[in-house]
């Protein structure tokens, strides 16, 4: 990639890392930039058994840091270098991104509502998801995260709990050999 120093200074990745990706990046996105709806086709080929569309979305608009309405090679390896290599507090902060659909500082129970139901549709029946209610879940995350009730979950509240959450904490340990 031409800006190659600049990624590797912004990420976790070795230079070798940068340019394996990019060879695969760029095999599925000529143009060097994905749209949503390639986002989306990629996305659909990991989970074939639910529908990944709607959870692509939001996946696809925590990447978008420009809100471009594109992903960029320096985009995805940014948040690639956080999912896969970052601390807890950024992995935390990233998944928060994903859950502030627009992109206010705050969760609402709308936006929490829209991604749990997206994850839900993404595990398809293959899960016990179908046995849950998505409302249910939300308002009792809600209970546990809005410490001072306000209706909206902070960023702060958010990753102090999950912080401290040992089920939480061990999700995100998943990526820490994968790399």
């Amino acid at each position: 990639p031409d800006n190659l120093e600049d990624i590797t200074a912004a990420t976790k990745f070795s230079k070798d890392e940068i340019r394996w990706v990019y060879r695969a990046f760029k095999q599925e996105c000529p143009s060097g930039a994905i749209t949503e709806i390639t986002f989306k086709n990629i996305y659909a080929k990991f989970f074939p058994l639910g529908d990944s569309s709607k959870y692509a979305h939001y996946v696809f608009a925590a990447l978008d840091q420009e809100h471009s309405g594109t992903i960029t090679f320096r985009d995805f390896m940014l948040g690639l270098s956080i999912v896969m290599k970052g601390s807890l507090q950024e992995r935390l902060r990233w998944a928060f991104s994903l859950y502030d659909v627009n992109h206010d500082g705050y969760i609402t129970r709308t936006e929490m509502l829209a991604v749990i139901t997206a994850i839900y549709d993404l595990l398809g029946d293959s899960s016990d998801a179908r046995h849950h209610c998505p409302r249910s879940h939300v308002n009792k995350i809600f209970k546990k995260l809005d410490l001072n009730n306000d209706g909206v979950i902070t960023v702060d509240e958010f990753v102090n709990y999950c912080s401290m959450d040992e089920n939480i904490r061990n999700s995100f340990a998943v990526f820490d050999d994968l790399w």
